[in-house]
């Protein structure tokens, strides 16, 4: 017997079912979540943010760093803090603080998102806030306005010697403070520094004549950031080795420092074949961490993380319905959709992103090789090639049976990059947004946070 249906491709592909998705009555469950129940209720295009992930995520880097304190008898403190430009949302930071975790911020803006969750009593003001990225005047105004309204663990990351000034006029009281490590690119890269923090061998010198005798400043932290992530590589290591020295030699002439933030690149699920030892990884890093601490015999950091699209990636969904399809040639089949992946999801054409591509229905039937067109007329709004697959496979378009499509894992950044609720290419509406929630006792509820966008605010901000 010939298996040709769309669930046998699948199956054959890749080992499915998996964690997060399964199927019953030739239909994708998403999370458990029947999401022909949310289409028929909500229609399409449609976006997704399955807020119970983001808890599951937070608790599972939670337990395994406190598995590998606990095998290695590291005697510090884990603190999982949120890097809030993944997804500015409030159901989403409000779900982050559910969970024992901090926030990162990297723009003036991120300061009165603080403020408002504050005055909604989601947090008290011995929250964690690392404050990273270049600081323009009003971002560091509004970091010294923190400080002098009583958030004690407000962290300024300095990021340039010129940094400093600003919160030694302006700060009304001592404040904790932390400094970047400009972190030596790739081989490859276009790069040999990042552009962000200071160079390996000026940090102690810099604290030496800046920070030591200023009776201002507690000098609390020591961060670095590899932009490729956190991977299993010998240049990963070698830059998490060189950290962990300065920081050492900053113990000995600093008795105030006593963390090290390794900031985010913790990966996210973006394919079916997707396989990552977060458990070896993170027991490796903190075992790097405290063999250093132990040849320089100084005690053990407490360690920060300042993980993202790992936090919020793995909640989101977009949903499409497969409107119309166009023999072009011999071979090409174009599927079309209801939106445009240039407004939806940015990352698919400016930085080739792959996200997981799945049918929603008709499992059941025959599939076809297919490319999938956006509503644009861009030549980029096309998706045709998911990760690990040079090809994109769906059951065979019938007029007479709608068939819905998904795309998963793409709760990080797409709203950011794409503009949120501003002008889209062609003028392409953002699609509704719902968000899934459980409460205690597991019951699911679905709420729409936002309908599909309408003429009149795009044509408000052109001036009509």
């Amino acid at each position: 017997m010939m298996k040709n249906k769309y669930i046998d491709i699948i199956s054959q592909t890749f080992d499915f079912p998996q964690e997060e998705f399964r199927v019953e009555d030739n239909c994708l469950l998403f999370n458990d979540i029947p999401l022909m129940d949310v289409i028929e209720e909500y229609g399409t295009p449609l976006k997704i943010s399955y807020l119970p992930k983001i808890s599951a995520k937070i608790q599972k880097a939670q337990t395994l760093f406190q598995n590998a304190f606990y095998r290695f008898n590291y005697k510090a403190t884990y603190n999982y803090c949120y890097c809030t430009k993944s997804s500015h949302f409030s159901f989403i930071i409000e779900e982050v603080l559910k969970n024992d975790a901090h926030l990162e911020t990297s723009s003036a803006f991120d300061i009165d998102i603080i403020k408002k969750l504050y005055k909604r009593k989601r947090f008290t003001k011995d929250l964690f806030i690392i404050c990273n990225g270049f600081k323009m005047a009003t971002y560091a105004q509004k970091i010294s306005e923190l400080i002098n309204q009583g958030f004690v663990n407000t962290i300024p990351i300095l990021d340039n010697p010129n940094e400093l000034p600003y919160y030694l006029k302006h700060a009304k009281k001592k404040f904790k403070l932390g400094i970047r490590i400009a972190t030596d690119e790739k081989p490859n890269f276009e790069f040999y520094t990042s552009r962000l923090g200071f160079r390996y061998n000026n940090i102690v010198e810099y604290y030496k004549d800046n920070i030591k005798n200023n009776p201002m400043i507690e000098m609390k932290m020591l961060h670095f950031f590899i932009n490729s992530g956190i991977q299993d590589t010998a240049y990963y290591w070698s830059e998490l080795r060189k950290a962990a020295q300065v920081y050492c030699e900053l113990k000995k002439i600093c008795p105030d420092i006593d963390s090290l933030n390794i900031g985010g690149g913790m990966p996210f699920k973006y394919s079916l074949r997707f396989e990552y030892d977060y458990q070896y990884m993170i027991e490796e890093i903190v075992l790097q961490i405290k063999t250093m601490c132990e040849q320089h015999g100084v005690p053990e950091p407490n360690i920060f993380t300042e993980f993202g699209s790992y936090t919020v990636s793995e909640s989101g969904a977009i949903i499409y319905s497969v409107v119309d399809q166009k023999q072009q040639n011999d071979k090409e089949i174009w599927s079309m959709i209801d939106s445009s992946f240039l407004t939806t999801l940015p990352d698919l054409w400016a930085l080739n992103q792959k996200f997981i591509l799945l049918a929603i229905n008709n499992w059941d039937k025959e599939y076809e090789k297919t490319n999938l067109g956006g509503l644009t007329c861009d030549s980029q709004d096309f998706y045709n090639a998911s990760l690990h697959v040079n090809q994109v496979f769906l059951p065979k378009f019938n007029r007479r049976s709608p068939q819905y499509i998904g795309l998963f894992h793409t709760g990080a950044y797409q709203e950011s990059v794409g503009g949120y609720g501003g002008v889209q290419h062609c003028l392409t509406p953002a699609p509704k947004h719902v968000i899934i929630t459980e409460n205690d006792k597991g019951d699911i509820s679905t709420k729409l946070f936002a309908d599909e966008q309408k003429p009149d605010s795009m044509l408000k901000i052109l001036g009509y």
